[in-house]
């Protein structure tokens, strides 16, 4: 193994050592009890299968086969989640056929970030996660489930799902990706129209039309950002099968891989003849492997909170320091926008998972004794999926990126770390994603522009007061303040700053997540604002210094002055606290940890 990569793991271990055996001996004293179903009285279990036909009854009432949950993430506005519509029937035939049984546990909410982008929506989005944890919960506590089936794919679902998962730990899980949509227009000319109606110089029926042309049809849509890297990360972590996550929807490969994952978990379970439960699969080292991945292909910053918050699920601790150092070690192996031009179809076009699982394990970066849903070891991950004559199976095709522009050998990656640095300084801490950068834009010190939400930074460029270098400073935007929405909304104006020429920055308690690009962002600062981080004190005119190669970010003003100035707090009950469904989200708001512990309201010890 690579040194730092092991340095790394065995902290992580050294660390987690009490928390790892706490959540270990829970999965023990729930495993020990057998199959489930079998405690429940004959109330319980005639209210269990009522709605089940006679032979699925039949086979429940023998206890010697599975039944397998299905938790669904399924609408038909979300056109990742579209077509999970058919996949519980697809899954009950496969796993009949499998002499077990399939019922649909439950379903969780699944929202859009896309579509509440900018809106009052957004503000539930981080919080939906925590959520979708609790719904998915839910739906398992009926205690008449041997195995499960995970439906979901975009930003919030996955973690949620995944921490589910993780709090029936005795349990085998699958998880099922139903693929990305054809790619549409060129993320090129995409940006090139957004950049073009933020000064004006196209109309909103342009906009939408490019769009449209983007976001065109049911399936994930085709950037990198935390949907993709979702299904990435879980596969490296070995709760995919091999080279399922980017098989594009709705095609008969993709069937066939759906059907295999209904198979493949009733091997699983403790009537099957592989028993292995997710916290058999999910340890320290899957943790750091997942890490890996997402580093080495320039991947969602929103899983600096999202990968420590599902491994806290398993009573495994990581931090940022960990995320800086293995990003260290870590080469930058894929270009998929926003870091490259390429989509996620052009990826896996180029060899896909195959070929980045073969690279970094020739690079000794990924812990190879490890379990997953097919076995010990990743060898298998190094295969391809194909149909031959109707029948799935996979192929080794040599582990060689069919398009270097777009998949690179660890021997020449594109850049010899995984572009994501932790920076620290009077400010707090806060995270950086370097891969999109362009050169010469790791340093720099510029005055203050304070803005109190995406909207008022947009107003002020609507309104020409945005002139100069700076940094933009947008605070009051983190997990307790308003639950820390996306703020993609100031890409377009501070984009179009830097084409004339400006250099702009920016600064913030809130997230930009997997679709952050060029412009340097210390992102996710903690403490927040609204919970006494220094943010609260700055004001137009201070003088930031932002120093990607030294890890730093600092507020230059005298320790005196900032002890005169009163910290601004925002009223933001009227603001952003209310309308949409907000209004119920405080208990959560109120509870979410900082940043760096995975902005999670479900960790809080209870007090008797």
């Amino acid at each position: 193994m690579n040194a730092i990569v092991q340095e790394v793991t065995q902290r992580i271990i050294e660390r987690s050592r009490a928390s790892r055996q706490a959540y270990l001996d829970k999965v023990e004293r729930a495993r020990v009890k057998g199959p489930h179903r079998e405690v429940l009285s004959c109330g319980n279990l005639a209210h269990g299968y009522a709605a089940c036909g006679q032979q699925d009854k039949s086979t429940l009432k023998q206890f010697t086969k599975s039944n397998i949950g299905i938790i669904t993430s399924y609408n038909d506005m979300l056109s990742a989640h579209q077509p999970y519509e058919h996949y519980p029937q697809i899954i009950k035939q496969a796993i009949a056929e499998a002499g077990s049984v399939a019922q649909v546990a439950g379903g969780v909410p699944a929202m859009c970030d896309g579509v509440t982008q900018g809106q009052p929506g957004m503000d539930l989005s981080l919080a939906s996660r925590d959520v979708i944890a609790m719904a998915s919960n839910i739906g398992l506590s009926h205690n008449m489930f041997d195995g499960a089936l995970m439906l979901g794919i975009c930003d919030k679902i996955v973690p949620g799902l995944m921490m589910s998962a993780l709090s029936f730990g005795h349990l085998p899980f699958v998880f099922v990706p139903a693929g990305p949509m054809p790619s549409g227009i060129s993320n090129a000319e995409k940006t090139k129209v957004r950049m073009l109606h933020a000064e004006g110089k196209v109309g909103r029926d342009a906009l939408l039309e490019s769009e449209s042309a983007s976001y065109h049809s049911p399936g994930t849509c085709t950037f990198y950002g935390t949907a993709n890297s979702n299904q990435l990360v879980v596969e490296v972590m070995g709760l995919h099968l091999p080279g399922s996550s980017f098989v594009v929807t709705e095609s008969d490969l993709r069937l066939e891989l759906t059907r295999a994952a209904a198979r493949q978990v009733t091997r699983l379970t403790h009537l099957g003849t592989e028993y292995t439960p997710i916290a058999k699969i999910v340890d320290e080292k899957s943790v750091v492997n997942g890490i890996i991945a997402l580093l080495a292909t320039g991947g969602s910053t929103n899983h600096t909170m999202h990968l420590v918050a599902m491994a806290r699920s398993a009573g495994i601790i990581v931090n940022w320091d960990d995320f800086s150092d293995l990003s260290n070690a870590t080469p930058l192996l894929t270009r998929i926008y926003p870091n490259g031009s390429a989509d996620i179809n052009q990826f896996h076009d180029a060899g896909g998972m195959a070929v980045l699982f073969k690279q970094l394990l020739d690079a000794d970066l990924l812990h190879q004794d490890v379990h997953t849903v097919c076995g010990q070891g990743l060898e298998k991950y190094t295969k391809t999926p194909i149909l031959k004559d109707g029948e799935l199976e996979w192929i080794d095709e040599g582990g060689q990126s069919k398009d270097p522009s777009i998949i690179a050998s660890s021997e020449k990656p594109f850049k010899s770390n995984g572009g994501l640095q932790v920076l620290s300084g009077n400010l707090g801490r806060s995270v950086m994603k370097t891969s999109s950068l362009p050169t010469g834009e790791a340093v720099f010190k510029a005055p203050a522009r304070v803005f109190e939400s995406q909207h008022a930074l947009e107003e002020a460029f609507k309104a020409d007061q945005l002139h100069g270098d700076f940094v933009a400073v947008v605070r009051f935007q983190g997990p307790k303040a308003v639950g820390m929405p996306e703020l993609h909304k100031l890409t377009p104006p501070l984009g179009v700053l830097q084409d004339r020429g400006q250099k702009v920055a920016l600064v913030t308690d809130g997230r930009m997540s997997g679709a952050s690009g060029r412009v340097p962002a210390a992102i996710h600062m903690t403490p927040e604002a609204i919970d006494g981080g220094l943010l609260c004190k700055v004001e137009d005119g201070d003088l930031i210094e932002i120093d990607s190669n030294k890890g730093i970010v600092n507020l230059l003003v005298d320790e005196n002055t900032l002890a005169s100035r009163q910290a601004k707090t925002p009223d933001l009950v009227a603001q952003e606290r209310e309308g949409m469904g907000r209004e119920f989200f405080g208990a959560i708001r109120s509870h979410m940890t900082g940043a760096e512990e995975g902005a999670c309201s479900l960790f809080v010890e209870e007090k008797i």
